[in-house]
């Protein structure tokens, strides 16, 4: 209750927090625009297509929804997170050109992140003509004029990559003069605005007037079941919760430069690393990979962009027929590849080798390990560990909404799937706003403390 106190009485942060709301409110509005020269023939069965877990649904959750009345922001944030994660990928001694731009500071953030633009621009036009195809041949959309196609095809595109580059100009505003991080709060946003409608379906199939009409015992047995899904909601949040916060703390000492520190000042420093250092990227380009295929079949043959039986076979909710044996492989191979990104992304993002190097030149080392090789070693050791556990973590919360719908716990209605990537976004980017708030709140205290010490 003080800490809401001290933002509420803490004129920048509410300026921030009022400015990032507006921007908020301006992409909501802009997500119920449907792209001009296209008309949905059944809202409901586009809706519980993207609800499934299918090529599309991923786009749908990073667009906060945007797909399921084909807005004119319909692609999101989508292209520009996987240019990033390409360009990150390319700059870790992929890429000479990329990797020298990364070590020349500002200069060559700049060049970066322009180059990381124009791949979106590219990536945006590929996946706007596949999502245009894939949902034209299962009739999901239709088109009002189709007197030149071409042009309508070229139209809608242009309109789609318009869109989409509005999107990340609102999220730079939220990064500059709002609060958090602009792109991760657009999908938040967009994740968080469905909650009320789930619990709603939620309720309505468990505990609605429909189901009070059939007697005291099923009325309680309908709350019950209700009570039990909140309940496991709440329990699941706790649960990615307590991963994003888990990591192992490996101490470390610093000799020659630290000026007489005393062994409580040396056991104060650590390094942490965290259970889940690859945070959601992992799910994020697994879930890429496997809607590949389907895009690519809709340059290749329109007619089969969605509709090819074969593409089953990359559906993470759908058991496929081989030869007898209904095996879940979408769901196999996406586990895998989750598992496999977590591990290599982790290690690329806390490089064993560089690390090891940088305590040598700072005259840091960890205490019973020699430094160089040895250091190297013993860190990769321990993050391999650690990250066994957080992969394992990922994949299960990522397997949850897949697994519960073939199980057919939830009927027809794939919405109600509890976990799954929406989770892991929508704790880690409240993490990271409770985290950006306390700096602030720190930061006023800090200068009031100057303050009265001048006068």
């Amino acid at each position: 209750m003080k800490k809401l106190v001290n933002i509420i009485k803490n004129k920048e942060i509410m300026g921030r927090i009022v400015f990032t709301l507006l921007i908020l409110f301006i992409f909501r509005l802009g997500a119920q625009v449907t792209v001009p020269g296209v008309s949905i023939p059944d809202d409901s069965l586009l809706n519980q297509y993207l609800n499934g877990n299918n090529a599309l649904s991923l786009m749908n959750l990073l667009g906060g929804g945007t797909l399921q009345s084909f807005s004119i922001f319909a692609l999101g944030v989508s292209p520009y997170i996987t240019a990033q994660i390409i360009v990150q990928l390319l700059s870790t001694d992929v890429l000479p050109a990329l990797t020298e731009l990364k070590r020349q500071g500002q200069y060559g953030r700049k060049k970066i992140e322009m180059a990381t633009r124009y791949l979106t621009l590219m990536l945006g036009a590929v996946q706007a003509y596949g999502i245009i195809k894939t949902m034209e041949a299962s009739e999901y959309i239709s088109f009002t004029t189709v007197e030149y196609e071409w042009m309508t095809y070229i139209y809608i595109v242009v309109v789609l990559l318009a869109g989409s580059m509005l999107v990340m100009w609102l999220g730079d505003q939220i990064s500059t003069k709002g609060i958090g991080n602009g792109v991760s709060m657009i999908i938040f946003a967009g994740i968080v605005s469905s909650l009320p409608s789930q619990m709603m379906q939620a309720w309505q199939m468990w505990a609605s007037p429909y189901v009070f009409a059939q007697g005291e015992s099923e009325t309680i047995a309908g709350i019950f079941k209700f009570l039990l899904y909140v309940f496991a909601y709440l329990l699941i949040v706790a649960f990615v919760t307590f991963i994003e916060l888990s990591k192992r703390k490996i101490p470390v000492q610093h000799s020659g430069k630290g000026g007489g520190q005393t062994q409580s000042m040396a056991r104060a420093s650590f390094l942490p690393i965290k259970i889940n250092s690859a945070g959601v990227i992992p799910v994020i380009f697994a879930s890429s990979i496997l809607m590949a295929p389907s895009v690519i079949m809709a340059f290749v043959d329109a007619d089969q962009g969605a509709g090819a039986e074969w593409l089953n076979i990359f559906n993470t909710s759908v058991l496929y027929d081989n030869g007898g044996w209904y095996m879940p492989w979408g769901l196999i191979i996406y586990i895998i590849l989750v598992i496999a990104f977590s591990f290599f992304y982790a290690n690329m993002q806390i490089n064993p080798a560089q690390l090891a190097e940088n305590f040598q030149k700072n005259g840091s080392y960890i205490p019973g390990v020699h430094q160089g090789n040895e250091t190297e070693r013993y860190v990769r050791k321990v993050l391999n560990r650690v990250t066994v556990i957080g992969a394992s973590a990922l994949a299960l919360i990522a397997a949850l909404p897949p697994v519960l719908t073939m199980t057919g716990v939830f009927g027809a209605n794939n919405s109600l799937a509890l976990g799954g990537t929406g989770l892991i976004i929508v704790v880690g980017v409240a993490l990271e706003l409770n985290n950006q708030i306390d700096g602030l709140l720190a930061g006023k205290s800090f200068e009031e403390v100057i303050s009265r010490g001048r006068e």
